[in-house]
């Protein structure tokens, strides 16, 4: 098979890329940066923007399959840019596919699609989209999957993948984040610490998306649909972090504030970097609020019948190798 990788620099494109590879499918990276690692393993890199409309079209062509990983998934910034490297990059994918007669097009999404302002416990993919977003990262990502799935048909069949808080090696985003802030003093808790939620280990995701690579086809029951993706076993998250930051050496959390506090505190922050238009990230936002405090964790039957979907790395098994990669890589 042939297949391009769209943000195959990233932490979760670059293990779909090395899973490719490592049976024996010709694996295109496209991203904005130079990727030695991927070099290095055969994937041939295509350095560009996912908002570059002709060359997201020279790079699916000839494609058998098309996994769409990039997108903007931080906590802040202006509507405009989440729209157009979430939402236009989207479009930008789905019409190279039309037009170069990709039958397979595997869309990275998120769990936060429908996540609103309440705890979702155990809910499956019938979960609706939320009314309202408390943040422009997941309303341009619920965007961007519906239209992935809008475009589902005989020629391009399409799935969307949901996987939650990916961690592992190499991850660049939760446990550095996690790390940082502990080491700092500037961790809090939020809420009353109750709160459970589901983490994914990211070989476990890059695998789900080979799953649904290889279940797609014309008439395919995975065809226009989304599935969430995780270990399967939600973790209380306060403890699950210090347990973490108890193995690499690291104190504790021990400071907490409430979910009201943070959530007003969020509102305030995001105020007054929008009215100062500031660059940098608030401490806090409304929508980390609403994650750090609630529970938020998922049915993966539909998964597990679709896809064949069962992760490979038990949660105990993914904590230690990452315990042991953060441990021999000091951040």
């Amino acid at each position: 098979m042939k297949a391009l990788v769209t943000g195959g620099g990233g932490f979760l494109g670059s293990r779909i890329c090395e899973l490719l590879r490592r049976r024996g499918d010709d694996v295109f990276a496209l991203g904005r940066r130079s990727y030695p690692h991927l070099d290095s393993i055969g994937v041939q890199t295509i350095q560009a923007d996912i908002r570059d409309i002709g060359v997201v079209g020279q790079a699916c062509k000839g494609m058998d399959a098309v996994f769409h990983t990039a997108a903007l998934a931080t906590l802040w910034g202006p509507r405009q840019t989440f729209w157009e490297i979430n939402v236009d990059g989207t479009c930008n994918v789905i019409g190279a596919c039309i037009r170069h007669h990709v039958s397979k097009l595997i869309f990275t999404s998120t769990p936060s699609v429908v996540f609103g302002r309440e705890p979702l416990c155990g809910v499956d993919e019938s979960q609706p989209y939320p009314a309202h977003y408390a943040a422009y990262y997941p309303e341009s990502k619920a965007k961007a999957e519906q239209m992935v799935l809008d475009a589902n048909g005989p020629d391009l069949c399409t799935v969307a993948l949901r996987p939650h808080l990916i961690f592992g090696p190499q991850d660049p985003h939760l446990i550095p984040r996690v790390i940082a802030r502990a080491r700092a003093g500037k961790l809090r808790q939020v809420g009353d610490g109750a709160n459970l939620v589901d983490v994914t280990y990211v070989d476990n995701a890059a695998q789900a998306h080979l799953l649904a690579c290889d279940a797609l086809r014309p008439g395919a029951s995975c065809a226009g649909k989304a599935y969430f993706i995780s270990q399967g076993e939600p973790v209380a998250l306060w403890p699950w972090l210090n347990h973490l930051l108890s193995r690499l050496g690291i104190p504790a959390i021990r400071r907490s504030v409430s979910f009201q506090t943070a959530y007003r505190m969020g509102a305030i922050m995001e105020l007054i970097h929008a009215s100062l238009r500031l660059k940098s990230e608030p401490k806090m936002t409304r929508f980390l609020a609403l994650q750090l405090a609630h529970s938020h964790y998922f049915n993966l039957s539909a998964a597990q019948r679709d896809l064949g979907y069962h992760p490979l790395v038990s949660t105990e098994e993914a904590v230690e190798r990452t315990v042991a990669y953060f441990q021999n890589h000091p951040q």
